[in-house]
């Protein structure tokens, strides 16, 4: 009986030298949820900056496009219409694509083509010829 209790003492210490001796999962997933959230906390922090430079970039062109409205004094107030379109409607009447046509291909109404034209006679950035 007494080589039993020593067995079974001798196993008890072995199991527990063992169990200090295994991973702890739950050490790996706390290590793990903390890199997830500094690698969330990053990207918020990028998409932060991303969306203040944004913020910058349209004042600035809203600013730059007031300026050109203060400019053409006398031309009609235009809607808000993009940059990109209003290029595209200023090529195709170089181009000499007739008003309508370039209505229905900007989608826009032919007063506004027009307005987009004149506005861009009365800054002196556009020459019909």
């Amino acid at each position: 009986m007494d080589i039993a209790i020593l067995i079974l003492l001798g196993a008890s210490a072995l199991c527990f030298i063992l169990s200090f001796l295994q991973k702890d999962p739950a050490k790996q997933l706390e290590r793990e949820m903390e890199e997830l959230t500094m690698t969330l906390f990053k990207e918020s922090q990028n998409m932060k900056k991303r969306i203040s430079i944004l913020e910058e970039e349209l004042l600035m062109e809203k600013g730059m496009v007031d300026m050109a409205a203060s400019r053409t004094s006398g031309a009609a107030i235009l809607p808000n219409v993009n940059e990109i379109l209003k290029n595209q409607v200023l090529a195709l009447y170089e181009r000499g694509v007739s008003l309508e046509q370039i209505s229905r291909q900007s989608s826009l109404s032919t007063k506004t083509v027009q307005q987009i034209i004149e506005s861009a006679k009365a800054a002196g950035g556009f020459h019909h010829g």
